[in-house]
């Protein structure tokens, strides 16, 4: 009987740190992205995602505007690579389902009152998580 309770045991606790390594590895991919973009690092921004991922984003008067992460990497092409740029990213939680993924993170630019939320659905690609898809929204001012 104590056999089983050990069998179990380790098992849960391998589970776990597997769970929390992948948890880890998805955080690096999603800070990649944010470190990317509060930095005006282009090659960085692109190092998150697949190659081909939609990004979906809004912008004034406009519902819904598609991006690659190349495109989207080059709209900090004017600002000084390296050098924070105003924006704050956190991530607020990560879920996992295998070799897929959900995470969620908050951008702020304070100097623009500004507050938007990322979606992002990862897939672990020959070992490697990469964002296959990002939709953002822009909150409401709270002051507003």
């Amino acid at each position: 009987m104590k056999k089983a309770y050990l069998s179990i045991a380790f098992a849960f606790f391998t589970f776990l740190s597997f769970a929390q390594t992948e948890v880890e590895a998805i955080g690096k991919t999603i800070e990649t992205y944010l470190n990317g973009s509060s930095y005006s690092d282009m090659e960085q921004i692109q190092e998150a995602f697949y190659e081909e991922a939609p990004l979906y984003l809004s912008k004034k008067d406009q519902e819904l505007w598609v991006l690659t992460p190349k495109e989207y990497a080059e709209l900090f092409k004017n600002r000084k690579s390296g050098e924070h740029n105003g924006r704050f990213g956190k991530i607020l939680n990560i879920d996992i389902s295998n070799n897929i993924a959900m995470a969620k993170a908050e951008i702020r630019i304070p100097a623009r009152d500004m507050v938007f939320i990322d979606l992002f659905l990862l897939k672990k690609l020959s070992g490697e998580w990469k964002i296959i898809s990002k939709v953002a929204t822009l909150l409401p001012n709270e002051k507003s």
